[in-house]
């Protein structure tokens, strides 16, 4: 205790004060809580009257009421906690003393934490799929009779006003649902309420399929030649992630943290480098691949490998045409066997420009047993034949036998016979050549 003399006076008034004229201060409840209305009061001793009573917290001043000597605070805080005393004067006439107090602790305790915001399954759902916002606390043992109401927001916006529910739902997200949330928590009557941290919920959107775009001079790259590959997928969730591919090789990787689009800068150094070219997106969600884009180059035959279920269709026309040829080189390579002649089944056709004549020659068999008999054999030949006796000896041999007459003829009619049948021949073919085998 402290005591203060504004006018000194003898020794027994010293006395007088330091014995009956002491404060103390005191508070409640006890146990106080978050949202419990402190008081503190100064007092004398048996009530002895003060003035200019003023109260302090951690040596601090913190209020001097007027015609009282006690301090409400409506609603106490964590902050309201520390060391609390109080000052007041005392009047012995015709002496005034100011006394101070003995500290007192005042501790506020927690009605319940802070609350904490968390997002079932994840903070990055994908898109079109269901996300459970849970605010989440827990009232002070000594309290767990007293009711809690629960508040969502995003952003600036409230998605549900106070309630009692600690749980919100949002079915089918999409990627504009995505920023900061948070909760707040409120004793009801509002003495108490909390807020929870910043919650940051981004929704994963699948890429789209990207779109890929060959930059290079008007015509044709040669080697030497720069060429640029770009490419871009219109939608999704970043960071996205490019890969480039020549065929199916994989020939470079851009990532896009923010989105957008990404690059490859190449010098063309070969003829190897001509072909189809095709770009991927992939973000942990989908991943989708561009369609081909063909590169050739100045003076190349590069022949593109359709990768699409319709690249019959760009061949069909030259299958068609590779059959034609087919065809034609198998009729070119059987023609001169129908030249040869024709199967013994089949009918010399008449030679172009003239009528074929017939051609007439005699076999004998010389065996003793087959001796006097005589084979006519029958061809037909042309004039023709006079200008080119090497073709027509070809066609000759290759020609078919027509055996016209089989009989035995006596030795004394060979002769007379033979003569008849070439003078009948010469008479009925004028020009046609006779050949004897």
């Amino acid at each position: 205790m402290n005591v203060a003399i504004f006018r000194t006076g003898p020794m027994l008034l010293w006395t007088a004060v330091l014995l009956f004229a002491w404060l103390y201060l005191q508070a409640w409840p006890n146990p106080v809580f978050e949202g419990d209305a402190l008081t503190l009061q100064c007092q004398g001793w048996k009530n002895t009257p003060l003035s200019q009573v003023k109260f302090y917290r951690d040596g601090k001043f913190l209020h001097s009421p007027k015609k009282t000597q006690t301090l409400s605070m409506e609603a106490a805080t964590v902050q309201s906690s520390g060391q609390y005393s109080c000052t007041g004067q005392v009047m012995y006439i015709p002496q005034i003393f100011t006394l101070t107090s003995e500290t007192v602790m005042v501790q506020v305790q927690e009605l319940f934490p802070p609350p904490v915001l968390s997002a079932s399954p994840s903070p990055e759902p994908r898109e079109g799929s269901l996300v459970t916002l849970r605010c989440q606390t827990k009232l002070h043992p000594l309290r767990s009779t007293l009711r809690l109401l629960f508040s969502f927001h995003k952003d600036s916006h409230t998605l549900q006003d106070r309630g009692p529910h600690p749980e919100l739902c949002i079915p089918g997200v999409k990627e504009g649902d995505s920023g900061l949330y948070w909760c707040e928590v409120a004793l009801k009557g509002g003495q108490v309420q909390k807020q929870s941290p910043q919650l940051g919920v981004r929704v994963q959107a699948p890429v789209s399929c990207p779109v890929l775009t060959l930059h290079h001079g008007p015509t044709d790259p040669a080697v030497g030649d720069m060429v640029q590959l770009l490419c871009e997928a219109q939608r999704g969730s970043p960071p996205i992630l490019y890969l480039f591919y020549l065929d199916e090789k994989i020939v470079g990787n851009h990532s896009a943290p923010c989105g957008g689009n990404a690059s490859l800068l190449f010098p063309v150094k070969s003829e190897q480098d001509a072909g189809n070219y095709s770009c991927e997106a992939e973000n942990g969600v989908s991943r989708e691949r561009s369609e081909p884009k063909k590169l050739s180059l100045k003076g190349s035959q590069v022949l593109s490998i359709p990768t699409s279920s319709n690249w019959l269709v760009p061949w069909l026309p030259v299958s068609l045409l590779g059959m034609m040829v087919i065809a034609a080189a198998l009729l070119v390579y059987l023609r001169p066997w129908r030249k040869a002649g024709p199967l013994p089944s089949q009918i010399p056709p008449p030679a172009p420009g003239g009528e074929q004549c017939p051609l007439y020659a005699n076999v004998q068999h010389q065996k003793e047993k087959d001796e006097g008999i005589v084979y006519s054999v029958v061809h037909r030949t042309s004039k023709r034949s006079e200008a080119r006796p090497a073709e027509f000896a070809a066609e000759r041999k290759d020609s078919p036998i027509i055996y016209a007459e089989v009989r035995c003829l006596q030795p004394s009619e060979v002769s007379s016979k033979e003569v008849n049948i070439r003078s009948t021949l010469q008479e009925s073919l004028g020009d046609c050549e006779e050949v004897l085998c």
